[in-house]
């Protein structure tokens, strides 16, 4: 079975352009600098399986020609990762049911009270989600095949995020700025590894460019992508500066995994 990891936007919070127009460092020629907030999708043949709901998710799913959604992970409750939640409703209509949403129970709980109306009925809107509680593996059956999904705490600042690792070959950890010691194991002999470089210098909540390389090292990944990138970062520019097993994301960037 043919699997697909596809990364629908790779910004930061305000995106790139942000709603101003402003592109910071990033050249406005390059559509690769063109950033929509961090969404992912797995695909398989007859499943898509949702990581994070940004709020550009209509954008995103129109863009990638995206006709259903089967399934959501959450990594986390930000504004940028979840305020693109009622975009999920028309597939919850034609398919006539709700759509599973799995999220740690801090994450559930923030989704819930703050959209309430996507997972409680009333009188005149049928809510659309059913809220799960994510477990540290979950095995997903596409006809006679199998998708894993794992799931590992990370750090972001004073929260922490989850990162996901697909049949044990791709980790997606979008906001980061530490992973303990003791979890790198579950890091190691991966295809791609997808993860936070917010920009080049400090950041309290994400990777910087230098953290991350010190994180590469450490685990060895065959090819790793950075992403939710800021306007700080021009794509050619930070091309430039990378080891040839690493790449800078942009929207819409596909991987087989």
């Amino acid at each position: 079975m043919s699997l697909k990891f596809t990364i629908l936007g790779c910004g930061s919070s305000l995106g790139i352009p942000r709603i101003d127009g402003y592109y910071g460092n990033c050249d406005p020629k390059n559509k690769k600098n063109i950033r929509s907030r961090c969404s992912a999708l797995i695909s398989s043949k007859n499943l898509n399986i949702l990581i994070d709901t940004s709020p550009d998710l209509k954008s995103q799913l129109l863009l990638n020609k995206v006709k259903n959604i089967d399934k959501v992970f959450y990594t986390h409750a930000h504004a940028d990762q979840t305020h693109g939640i009622n975009e999920l409703r028309v597939f919850s209509l034609k398919n006539r049911k709700k759509i599973p949403i799995y999220a740690d129970l801090i994450t559930k709980k923030i989704l819930k009270n703050t959209f309430a109306y996507c997972f409680k009925n009333n009188k005149n809107y049928p809510s659309i989600l059913d809220a799960k509680t994510l477990k540290n593996i979950h095995i997903i059956n596409d006809m006679n095949k199998k998708i894993v999904v794992k799931s590992l705490k990370v750090h972001h600042g004073s929260i922490k995020s989850i990162c996901y690792i697909i049949n044990d070959k791709c980790a997606y950890a979008p906001d980061v700025n530490k992973i303990d010691d003791k979890n790198l194991k579950y890091l190691k002999n991966l295809n791609y590894l997808i993860v936070d470089c917010l920009r080049y210098n400090f950041h309290p909540t994400h990777f910087n460019l230098d953290d991350v390389l010190k994180l590469i090292r450490k685990i060895k990944p065959k090819k790793s992508i950075l992403t939710n990138l800021s306007n700080e970062i021009d794509y050619n520019e930070i091309k430039k500066q990378l080891p040839k097993n690493v790449i800078p994301a942009h929207d819409g960037l596909t991987i087989s995994i």
